[in-house]
């Protein structure tokens, strides 16, 4: 490549680099923008009234640990680095490993 070339492409360059833009533009706000556009276009009102998620950890030792009532299991962890466990009737996790000293439920529910 010649010369020229070069220092004209290097030009051009900076040239783009000096064109005044948004630099207040994050990815996080491009993305709620993108939401709001896809939530308007479907009737949805995204401003409008929100419900918050109120979340606890029940622990219980033993292979078994259930939610209140009117709160779902969310995630499941087992003690002795059992990954094994099912969530049974949306409120109740069950370790499935043999050996088991404590179970948790993350338990959500909407305000």
């Amino acid at each position: 490549m010649k010369p020229t070339t070069c220092l004209l492409l290097i030009f051009i360059s900076l040239l783009q680099l000096m064109i005044p833009g948004n630099t207040q533009c994050t990815i996080d706000s491009a993305v709620k923008e993108k939401i709001q556009k896809y939530l308007s276009g479907l009737g949805c009102n995204p401003s409008g009234p929100t419900k918050k998620l109120s979340c606890i950890s029940i622990k219980n030792s033993g292979r078994v640990a259930t939610c209140p009532s009117g709160m779902i299991v969310t995630g499941c962890a087992c003690g002795y680095g059992c990954g094994s466990w099912n969530v049974e009737g949306q409120n109740t996790c069950h370790c499935q490993c043999s050996v088991i000293d404590w179970t948790t439920a993350r338990c959500c529910h909407l305000e």
